[in-house]
């Protein structure tokens, strides 16, 4: 699941690729805004939060958003493509390779001058946990300023207007690493709480930034598809159920983390 680890892995693996390369074919069937032209120089590729951006000389950004099926991938001119042309959504040529986008929902270009300004599209977003100079005293003030008090904490884990870059994987994740329902109110959490969400949040996102499979604990996930297997820290059989706004597939230990509704916690 493309999550902000997903991404700056992606952006890394295509930035030797494409940066400083003439752009020599663009394609987007469904793209909204400007095309850049062939002939354009590919300045930078980078990744902010769960956006993919590739910053072009002509002045205009490419912009994926990959939610929950989307993915890049990187092909050698003339090489062979891993998914059928039907699902392309973006593709970038340079002289010696393809960067093929398949599945994203979003592929957009605005401009470059906007980055960093109120008018940029991603001006809303929180914090990028990613980035080692992430503020997170600014995602806490955000959480603290935006989410309800009844909101479930694995809500606002999700809200990239606090923080930008988790996902439902992270947010099973950081809810168990804490010993926290995802159901729990945020409002419930004081201060030095809410600040352990976002440093944990970004302490294993970063912990996934290079290598492959993606590991919060030894040996792998703790609760994340994990549904039945037993509960890496008291064996309790993992639950799972639909739940929070996004009704996402949630996973937790019901002995770990108590149940905020008050249901009795499951004993081994």
């Amino acid at each position: 699941m493309p999550e902000g680890d997903t991404l700056y892995k992606t952006a890394a693996r295509l930035r030797p690729a494409l940066e400083g390369g003439e752009l020599v074919r663009f394609e987007a069937p469904r793209l909204q805004g400007l095309r850049p032209r062939p002939g354009e120089r590919i300045d930078w590729v980078r990744a902010v939060g769960k956006h993919l951006l590739i910053g072009c000389s002509g002045g205009l950004i490419i912009d994926t958003h990959l939610q929950m099926a989307g993915t890049w991938r990187l092909v050698e001119t003339g090489g062979r493509w891993p998914k059928p042309q039907h699902l392309l959504r973006c593709r970038v040529d340079v002289r010696d390779w393809q960067a093929l986008c398949f599945s994203a929902p979003m592929v957009r270009t605005w401009p470059v001058a906007d980055l960093g300004t109120s008018r940029s599209p991603l001006a809303h977003l929180g914090p990028d946990l990613c980035l080692v100079d992430a503020d997170l005293d600014a995602a806490v003030e955000a959480i603290e300023r935006l989410a309800e008090p009844d909101a479930d904490v694995g809500d606002v884990l999700l809200d990239q207007r606090c923080c930008c870059g988790v996902g439902n994987v992270y947010r099973n994740e950081v809810c168990w690493a804490l010993k926290l329902h995802p159901a729990t109110p945020v409002g419930s959490l004081d201060r030095a709480a809410r600040r352990r969400l976002v440093t944990t949040a970004a302490r294993q996102l970063r912990a996934n930034l290079v290598g492959g499979q993606r590991r919060t604990v030894p040996g792998g996930l703790a609760v994340y598809e994990r549904a039945g297997a037993s509960c890496r820290r008291c064996a309790t059989p993992i639950a799972t159920r639909r739940m929070g706004a996004g009704q996402r597939v949630t996973f937790w230990c019901p002995t770990c983390q108590e149940d905020p509704l008050g249901e009795p916690k499951r004993r081994r």
